[in-house]
C-alpha cells in the first residue's frame, strides 16, 4: 500500500490554476479582441480621411487634369485653360518666379508661381514631387520682362526661360517632400 503521509494537508490546486488559466487566457483575448477593434477603426478613419483630401483635391472646378506626356509634346491645345498635372518630380526652380517640372520624356516645363501662391510661401525643392493647378499661358518677351522687372528672375534665368513655349500660370501647388505623401494645401485663388 501506498504512503500518504507526506500529502496529508496538501490540496489539489489543479482545478482552480486551470480555472485561472482559462480565465487569463479568455481575459487577453477579449482585451487582444478590443485592441484590434480599435486598431481597425484608427485605419479605417486614416483610410476615410486620406480618401476624402484626394476627392477635394481631384474636384476643383473647372480644372482639366492633362496627362503630362499630352502637354510635354505640345501645350497649344491646352492655352488659355485650366489644367492639372500630378505627381512631376520638380528638376529646379526658376528664380522665385517658379519651377522647372520634369515631364516624362525627361524635358523641363515651366511652372510660374502666382503671386497669391508666392506670398502663401510654398516651396519646392529638386525631388520633391509637385501636383499643379493653373492656367496654359505662352510666353513671350512680355512676360519674361515683367518677370525680370519685378525681381523674381535673374538675367540668367531669363536667358533659360526663353526656351519654353509654354508656361502653367500655378494657381495651386501641391508638394510632396522627397516624393513623401504630404500636401501643404497651398492654393491661391487667382489666374
Amino acid at each position: 500500500m501506498a504512503d500518504n503521509a507526506s500529502r496529508r494537508g496538501a490540496t489539489n490546486l489543479s482545478m482552480p490554476l486551470m480555472i485561472a488559466a482559462v480565465v487569463v487566457i479568455g481575459g487577453f483575448l477579449f482585451w487582444l479582441n478590443g485592441q484590434t477593434a480599435m486598431e481597425r477603426a484608427v485605419r479605417q478613419a486614416t483610410a476615410d480621411s486620406v480618401a476624402a483630401a484626394e476627392e477635394e483635391r481631384r474636384a476643383t472646378p473647372g480644372v482639366t487634369t492633362v496627362a503630362a506626356s499630352a502637354l510635354q509634346m505640345d501645350a497649344t491645345p491646352y492655352e488659355g485653360q485650366r489644367v492639372r498635372v500630378e505627381d512631376l518630380p520638380v528638376a529646379s526652380t526658376l528664380g522665385s518666379q517658379g519651377y522647372w517640372l520634369e515631364m516624362p520624356n525627361r524635358n523641363p516645363f515651366l511652372v510660374s508661381l502666382s503671386p497669391q501662391v508666392r506670398n502663401q510661401g510654398v516651396t519646392a525643392e529638386a525631388g520633391d514631387l509637385a501636383t499643379v493647378e493653373g492656367t496654359v499661358v505662352a510666353i513671350n518677351d512680355s512676360v519674361l520682362t515683367a518677370w525680370t522687372d519685378a525681381g523674381t528672375i535673374a538675367e540668367g534665368d531669363r536667358l533659360a526661360a526663353e526656351f519654353a513655349t509654354h508656361f502653367i500660370e500655378a494657381s495651386r501647388l501641391q508638394v510632396e517632400p522627397g516624393g513623401a505623401n504630404q500636401d501643404d494645401g497651398a492654393q491661391g485663388g487667382g489666374e
